[in-house]
């Protein structure tokens, strides 16, 4: 199939591509940051629910990731390049030989695969670190999002090392071992096993990896968790489990997901999502009412001071005291609307609001959302594995990069990362746009569900609530953003794009 091509060819075209797709994402970031510079004042659609100053917090919030962003990226870009041009696969697949060697282990193109694969992901983990760390402790600590301290960052981190080693080595061991062993039709026993590893992944990951990162907890008895139980009844949506994740010891950021086969379904709620949960809303009422005390005695103070001077005065020059009780009474006021604008900063959403964004998340399962895209995601899968059948035992593929044998594990990562380039591209766009076509229609299934001012009110809040720029470059969000932008979802909300969804199935 190749034999018309040199390995040199192939080398410069797989970097050509990767230099073709960074100026390609960097010219889109940089569009999307223009636009973010350009807009100083809140839009027209939202100018009745969101404050100048949050918007300004949102705008500086996101022309700070744009920053990192686009640091990172360069990085990134140089160091792959790099890697490439210096022969760092190569020379880590002999590392992996020789270390096997030094520990004593024995010799065989599997474990020599687990080795490099443990020491390519120690070498990002410690290369990734610096960035990490900056974006959880400078960047994400500037806004007010990050709640982790350092010893707790290092414990994660360390826990999500080990994790994924304990599962990709063994993952990766009976992959390598289907393909060498399976014959002419491999292709058909890898997808079959990679289809089931992820089911299974999916069935245990809220409830045996994820409490290893955060603590889940029941749902208390409740006005909130009848109305959910009530709203998963009346689309017969097998709910089995409600949890509250308590995601804030990590970060104020907020979510909510379902997940599980069959009958076995559940669903988790983030307690920075819920606003009778979120720690913000309990600091931000105790601050509250500690000032609101310390303002009452203040006030009491000053009105007793203002008395027995306007006293003095009457006497002397015959002055009201009225005026003072009148000030006493305006600072009394004045007092109560700050404190009444302070309870309206509330983080998170009411019960009704979250009643609402769960409606749009079971949108997804009413209209087979998820199904459609385990289909689309497997179909590709069996494609990908087929074509690399086809192009394993292609030479000159593993030459251009260095290699003189034909690795498995190798033959993986540059069919799948490398070759697959140009077309993972386009599927991911093609993905991109299927995924905002589904939200759209989620959000219509709450709309035919009654819930559409209610949910228009949850996606101003936790779009404020996370800083969420609200303008978008058309571009840039067609290219990257699966939900669509807010004043997107607002407008399609508004007039209302598929309410019916739900009615016609």
């Amino acid at each position: 199939m190749f034999e018309s091509i040199d390995e040199s060819s192939i080398f410069y075209a797989v970097l050509a591509f990767a230099w073709i797709t960074f100026f390609w994402e960097s010219y889109l970031s940089l569009r999307q940051r223009r636009k973010a510079q350009s807009s100083k004042v809140v839009p027209e659609d939202l100018k009745h629910v969101m404050e100048q100053e949050t918007f300004d917090k949102a705008r500086s919030y996101h022309l700070d990731k744009s920053t990192y962003g686009l640091c990172l990226s360069v990085y990134s870009q140089l160091e792959a390049t790099l890697i490439l041009l210096l022969g760092g696969y190569p020379f880590l697949w002999s590392m992996a030989a020789s270390t096997n060697v030094w520990l004593g282990l024995s010799d065989g193109e599997i474990l020599q695969s687990l080795t490099f694969l443990l020491l390519g992901t120690l070498y990002s983990t410690v290369m990734g670190l610096p960035w990490s760390l900056y974006s959880t402790f400078v960047l994400e600590e500037k806004h007010g999002f990050n709640k982790q301290t350092l010893g707790f960052f290092v414990k994660d981190t360390l826990k999500h090392f080990a994790v994924m080693l304990v599962l990709a080595l063994p993952i990766t061991a009976t992959l390598i071992y289907i393909i060498q062993a399976g014959g002419d039709f491999f292709f058909i026993y890898a997808w079959l096993f990679v289809f089931t590893v992820s089911l299974v992944m999916v069935t245990i990951y809220a409830d045996y990896i994820a409490p290893l990162f955060d603590k889940f907890t029941p749902l208390p008895d409740g006005e909130l968790r009848t109305q959910i139980e009530e709203l998963a009844s009346s689309i017969k949506f097998p709910l089995k489990k409600l949890f509250v994740v308590e995601g804030s010891k990590r970060s104020s950021h907020s979510n909510a997901y379902f997940y599980g086969f069959f009958n076995n379904k559940r669903i988790v709620l983030f307690d920075t999502l819920l606003e009778d949960y979120s720690p913000d809303n309990k600091t931000a009422e105790d601050a509250t009412d500690e000032k609101a005390a310390e303002s009452k005695d203040s006030q009491d103070g000053e009105a007793e001071e203002k008395q027995d001077q306007a006293t003095d005065i009457e006497n002397d020059k015959n002055v009201s005291v009225e005026d003072a009780v009148n000030e006493t009474s305006n600072a009394n006021e004045a007092g109560k609307e700050e404190q009444e604008k302070k309870k309206k900063k509330k983080k998170g959403c009411t019960n009704d609001e979250v009643l609402a964004v769960l409606c749009h998340e079971l949108g997804h399962w009413y209209l087979n959302h998820v199904l459609k895209q385990l289909i689309l995601s497997q179909v590709n899968l069996f494609l990908c594995f087929l074509v690399f059948g086809l192009l394993m035992k292609e030479q000159v593929l593993y030459s251009a990069f260095g290699f003189h044998s034909q690795p498995t594990f190798i033959g993986l990562i540059i069919i799948f990362q490398f070759i697959f380039a140009p077309y993972n591209e386009v599927l991911s766009f093609v993905v991109t746009y299927i995924t905002r076509q589904f939200e759209f229609q989620a959000d219509a299934f709450a709309r035919g569900m009654n819930h559409s001012s209610l949910l228009k009110s949850a996606l101003i809040k936790l779009n404020e609530d996370n800083l969420s720029f609200p303008v978008t470059d058309w571009l840039y969000s067609a290219w990257h953003f699966s939900h669509p932008p807010l004043l997107d979802r607002l407008r399609a909300l508004e007039d209302g794009k598929g309410a019916d969804v739900k009615k016609q199935q």
